[in-house]
């Protein structure tokens, strides 16, 4: 068998893209421009007992090189374009062969990325941030642009600009995402604070810790929008900015100070019931202290928030169409209150 398909590949290369043959799986070189980098163990080793049952049901896409061995013979060498997934779990189910299909050996490294990318996009395999470096590989090393990169995994301009607009998030926001531990509609308000890091930095963490859903975290930026325009206004009160920062440090939760022309109003944010009570002991042991200084006043509050909710796509809170809409036309630089 092996000595036949030698034989086959080695005529002209207009019959490879027409044809299935079988290689040996240790022969098969990983694909480098593979823009994929987790593979979930659970899921290859279903896999691999399915390729166990029924074997390899769609074949591998890759190059073939011949190399001179010392004897003077040829030796040919494989490199996988797509099929990763499958060539892995064909290793851990055992095979000795696999079935591919040889693209000509001249299909640069930009074909090896783009269709190693289509693949992945095409199964939703992607998480968003190999997607986001796989898109900006492509714009960078290739020269592609993000209309170029649209028509060939069929989603609009907006779409991929605002995912390679995920690379500009911090390394462990990036690292959430990939992970899951938070959804894609987060970064939507992560990213209209990436010209305040601090604030960025908090409300990541607000999220990752008090479970906040989507909805909780775009209406804190928009806060927090709102304050910098607030803020120049009361700069001629920097007492109330730095009562609100006292209180935000001490409650360990978002603090925000109104104030009217008759009094104001006075907002703390909590998600959830435990960070109600949390919160309640604290307020009661602020008050507390400042009962026992001489001339010291009690300001009440009122607290405003929302229900945590476990896992990060179940905390994104938007309708199928909200989605949609966001993706392809979310642009927080022209993000306004």
């Amino acid at each position: 068998m092996n000595v036949f398909n030698d034989i086959l590949l080695v005529m002209s290369s207009a019959f490879y893209g027409n044809s299935i043959f079988w290689v040996e799986v240790e022969k098969i070189k990983p694909n480098p421009f593979q823009p994929r980098r987790e593979f979930e163990e659970a899921k290859l080793r279903d896999l691999a007992n399915s390729i166990r049952q029924y074997g390899v049901l769609q074949p591998l896409v890759v190059t073939r090189r011949e190399t001179q061995k010392e004897d003077g013979g040829l030796a040919a060498e494989y490199e996988l374009i797509a099929g990763e997934r499958r060539l892995r779990a064909s290793r851990l189910a055992g095979l000795a062969q696999v079935p591919v299909i040889i693209r000509t050996s001249d299909e640069g490294d930009r074909a090896k990325l783009e269709l190693a990318i289509i693949e992945n996009l095409q199964r939703e395999d992607l998480n968003p941030i190999d997607r986001a470096k796989a898109f900006d590989r492509l714009v960078k090393e290739f020269s592609f642009k993000h209309t170029d990169i649209a028509s060939r995994v069929g989603k609009s301009r907006e779409y991929v600009s605002n995912t390679i607009r995920l690379l500009l998030m911090p390394e462990e926001m990036q690292t959430a995402l990939a992970e899951g531990r938070i959804a894609e509609g987060h970064t939507r308000p992560l990213l209209m604070l990436i010209d305040r890091p601090q604030e960025q930095t908090t409300l990541f963490r607000e999220i990752m810790l008090k479970k906040i859903t989507v909805r909780d975290a775009e209406s804190i930026a928009r806060r927090i929008a709102f304050d910098r325009v607030r803020k120049k206004e009361y700069l001629y009160a920097p007492e109330i900015l730095e009562m609100e920062k006292e209180l935000t440090e001490k409650l360990g939760t978002r603090v925000a100070i109104e104030p009217k022309e008759h009094g104001g109003k006075l907002s703390i944010d909590f998600f959830g019931e435990d960070d109600l009570r949390s919160l309640f002991a604290a307020l009661n042991s602020l008050l507390a202290q400042r009962s026992a200084v001489p001339g010291a006043s009690e300001t009440p509050a009122s607290a405003e928030g929302g229900e945590a909710s476990a896992g990060a796509e179940a905390l994104d809170d938007r309708s199928a169409q909200e989605k949609e809409v966001d993706e392809n036309t979310f642009d927080p630089d022209s993000f306004s209150i």
